[in-house]
């Protein structure tokens, strides 16, 4: 098969190769890509800390109790593990409704606040809501602001300029996300993880991210957890070089994926976004309610039909990934800076993002 004659190639830039191959709208040869819903070759089973979060924890956080998840890590990529979806029903639609009406908001930051006047984006979900609840398939229609989000940054805000992160460019991290992440944290091993900076990324059919390392963190010792919800995407693993040539797998709506250890600092990208393979326009798991019983203390709140319908039409074309970091550890501060408000200027939207790692302006190191 071209993508494991691609893989076995290595040598310069052997990532920016397969990269392209499944960038290519004609690519049909998926047969390399790893499916953790079948597992097999160099997937296996990973231990989770089950005793680390309680049940009732995880159900506050919309989670299945720890003991039921199922965990993969790869052969070759120490640190890496791979969760398929072990949200309770329903509970996907929480996280969705956040990215969508909630997290935009302002104190956080946006790509489209580059463009606008900060008025025009106070209220993204109010101002896109009924014209996405309209929306047919044309592609003549004119995009709402919604779907003109690129990224949303939470917490610690990334400053483009220097690409480090400021004590002075700081707005608070939802308290929701924040318990969510630490307790999936905790439950693979990184007890009193803390949640200090997030990157919500917006894609569609037409989207990828480039080949990049999260290195800007200053502590590298804690993981990078990432979420994803909606259509399915290709993630591509490499390796410490771009010489190495990177693994291929899939990403389905509830999929959680760990970088710690020795995958913490991997180059990784994500060449393309797919049709859920269900061939439904949702995939299942989003179809269904959640329980009208929430335990004492969730985090998860009900959605409205109304809200739900504007999410759903949302997702029918995109894909959302929440990736979540800490940037300092306990007791660590910030260096002393001179010259620089901390905020930098804000990558420009574009809707598809560059592979080339130079080219990040276009949106935010992620995944």
């Amino acid at each position: 098969a071209a993508a494991a004659a691609l893989t076995r190639e290595g040598g310069e830039d052997a990532f920016r190769r397969l990269f392209r191959f499944y960038r290519q709208r004609d690519a049909s040869d998926l047969r390399g890509v790893v499916d953790f819903s079948v597992p097999g070759g160099q997937v296996f089973r990973s231990q989770l800390s089950i005793y680390s979060v309680s049940d009732q924890d995880a159900y506050r956080a919309g989670l299945q109790p720890v003991s039921q998840w199922k965990a993969y890590g790869l052969n070759g990529y120490p640190g890496f593990i791979f969760i398929p979806n072990p949200f309770l029903p329903g509970c996907q639609r929480h996280w969705v409704k956040q990215c969508l009406k909630l997290y935009p908001q302002k104190p956080n930051v946006c790509n489209l606040d580059l463009h606008m006047a900060p008025e025009k984006t106070i209220d993204l979900w109010g101002q896109s809501k009924e014209q996405l609840r309209r929306k047919g398939s044309s592609k003549r229609e004119p995009r709402s602001l919604l779907e003109k989000l690129r990224w949303v940054t939470l917490g610690y805000h990334y400053n483009w300029d220097t690409k480090k992160y400021s004590a002075n460019h700081h707005t608070p991290f939802p308290s929701d996300l924040a318990f969510l992440s630490e307790q999936v944290a905790a439950a693979c091993g990184f007890r009193g993880f803390q949640a200090q900076a997030g990157i919500l990324n917006y894609y569609h059919f037409d989207s990828s991210l480039g080949i990049h390392v999260d290195e800007s963190e200053l502590d590298h010792s804690r993981p990078l957890l990432s979420f994803s919800f909606g259509q399915s995407s290709i993630f591509l693993l490499g390796g410490l070089k771009r010489e190495e040539a990177p693994t291929a797998m899939f990403m389905h709506s509830g999929d959680i994926m760990v970088m710690s250890g020795f995958s913490r600092l991997l180059y990784h990208a994500v060449p393309r976004v797919l049709p859920n393979p269900e061939g439904t326009a949702l995939p299942s798991c989003l179809d269904q309610a959640l329980s009208s019983d929430l335990p004492v203390g969730s985090v998860i709140e009900h959605s409205s039909d109304e809200d739900w319908q504007v999410c759903a039409k949302y997702l029918q074309s995109s894909r959302i990934n929440m990736t979540i970091r800490q940037v300092l550890a306990e007791g660590q501060k910030f260096p002393e800076e001179s010259g620089t408000d901390g905020k930098g200027r804000a990558p420009s939207e574009d809707s598809q993002h560059q592979e080339n790692s130079r080219a990040k302006r276009h949106k935010p190191n992620t995944e």
